[in-house]
C-alpha cells in the first residue's frame, strides 16, 4: 500500500516568501518523489490568491489544506511531519505526529525557559541542528531523543544552471523572534553576525548582492552596507514567489551565507535549505560555519568561514577555479542532500519505513 503522509507548516500565511515556500514544500515534494501520497496542512487562515507555498504545491500536484486535516480514508493511520509544530496534534486522531525543527535553538530554549512547549503531543523529534546532543553544542536536548537530518532538496526541481555574476543570498536582517537569553548567554539574529563581515566586498574582486529584508529604520546598517559595496534588492520583488526565488538563485554566481547568531554561537550544525538549492543548481556556497564542517566535506563546492579573512579567502578560492567549484557543488547536493536519500533515511530512523 502506498504510504500516506501529512506535512504540517505555516507557509500559507506568507504569500510573498518564495524561499519559505521551497523550505516547506521540499518535505512534501520529496516524500511524493519516494512514493508517498502527500498533503500539506496549514492551520490557516484561508488561502489568498497568489500564495507562494500553495502555488508551488499546486504546480507540483501536491494536495494542500487549510484550517483542517487532509482527507484520507477514515481510520487509516498516517504520519504528520509537523514543521515547527504548526499543526496542533489532536487526541484521538489516527496520526503519528513528528515534530520537525527547522529553527534549531529557538524551540529548545523556549521550552527550557518555560516560554513555550512546542513538543507536546508529538511522538518523535527531528531537527536540522545536526550537532544537537553533542558536547560542543549549546542547544539543550530537553530530555528528548532527537533524530538529526539535513534539510532535503528536490534535485529535479533544481537543475544545474551555468553563469551568474554576483555572490547573492536571500535573507532577513533580524528574525521575528528577537534575542533569546539562556544560562546567561544571549543569542541573536543575522545582524549580529553580518556586521563582522561588512567590509568583505572591499577586500576581494567580486560582486555582492543581497536580497535582504531589512527595515528602513536600520539607517546605520544600511549606510554601512552601501559604503562597503553591498548591492541591496527587495526580496519580495526578486524572490517573492517560488518561481522568482528559483530564478534568483539560479541566476547567481554563488552564495555567500552569513548565519543567524543563534546558529553560530550554539554551534548547532545548521545548514540552510537555501544553500542546498544553490548547491543543487551548481552554484558554490561560501557559508559561515555553524559546525556543519564537522558533518560534511568542505573546501570544494561548499566552503566554510568563521572570520573575515577566511571569508575573503573563500571568495578568492571560488573565483580561481569557478567551474571546478560548480561541479563540486552539484556533486555534494547529489551525494548528501538529495531528498530521496535524506527522507528515506529519516523515515527509517524514525521507524516508519523507507517509503518507495
Amino acid at each position: 500500500m502506498t504510504p500516506r503522509t501529512l506535512v504540517g507548516g505555516s507557509g500559507l500565511r506568507r504569500p510573498d516568501a518564495g524561499g519559505h515556500a521551497w523550505a516547506l514544500s521540499a518535505w512534501a515534494l520529496g516524500l511524493a518523489r519516494i512514493g508517498h501520497r502527500v498533503a500539506f496542512v496549514d492551520p490557516g487562515p484561508a488561502l489568498d490568491a497568489g500564495d507562494a507555498t500553495a502555488d508551488l504545491l499546486e504546480a507540483e500536484g501536491v494536495a494542500h489544506d487549510v484550517a483542517g486535516a487532509a482527507t484520507f480514508p477514515a481510520g487509516e493511520r498516517v504520519v504528520l511531519l509537523n514543521v515547527m509544530g504548526a499543526v496542533a496534534p489532536r487526541a484521538g486522531d489516527a496520526v503519528s505526529a513528528i515534530f520537525v525543527d527547522i529553527d534549531p535553538g529557538y524551540p529548545q530554549f523556549w521550552h527550557e525557559l518555560g516560554l513555550a512547549d512546542m513538543f507536546d503531543g508529538h511522538e518523535g523529534f527531528v531537527t536540522i541542528g545536526e550537532n544537537i546532543g553533542r558536547t560542543d553544542c549549546a542547544i539543550p536536548d530537553c530530555g528528548l531523543d532527537w533524530v538529526t537530518t539535513p534539510p532535503p532538496v528536490v534535485l529535479d526541481a533544481w537543475p544545474p544552471v551555468a553563469g551568474g555574476s554576483a555572490f547573492t543570498t536571500v535573507a532577513t536582517w533580524r528574525n521575528p523572534y528577537g534575542t533569546v537569553t539562556y544560562d546567561g548567554v544571549s543569542y541573536g539574529s543575522r545582524v549580529h553576525e553580518f556586521r563582522k563581515f561588512i567590509e568583505l566586498p572591499r577586500l576581494v574582486d567580486a560582486e555582492f548582492e543581497l536580497a535582504l529584508d531589512i527595515d528602513a529604520a536600520e539607517v546605520r546598517d544600511l549606510e554601512a552596507l552601501e559604503a562597503n559595496g553591498w548591492r541591496l534588492v527587495d526580496p519580495r520583488a526578486v524572490a517573492g514567489t517560488a518561481a522568482a526565488y528559483r530564478s534568483y538563485v539560479q541566476a547567481s554566481r554563488a552564495e555567500l551565507c552569513v548565519a543567524q547568531n543563534m546558529y553560530v554561537a550554539t554551534r548547532s550544525g545548521w545548514l540552510s535549505d537555501r544553500s542546498l538549492c544553490y548547491l543543487a543548481s551548481g552554484k558554490p556556497v561560501l557559508a559561515q560555519d555553524t559546525g556543519f564542517s564537522d558533518n560534511y566535506p568542505v573546501g570544494e563546492g561548499l566552503l566554510a568561514f568563521s572570520t573575515l579573512e577566511e571569508a575573503a579567502a573563500g571568495v578568492e578560492a571560488i573565483e580561481r577555479d569557478y567551474e571546478r567549484h560548480c561541479r563540486a557543488a552539484r556533486a555534494l547536493a547529489e551525494e548528501y542532500f538529495d531528498s530521496r536519500t535524506v527522507l528515506s533515511r529519516l523515515l527509517e530512523r524514525l521507524g516508519l519505513g523507507k517509503g518507495r
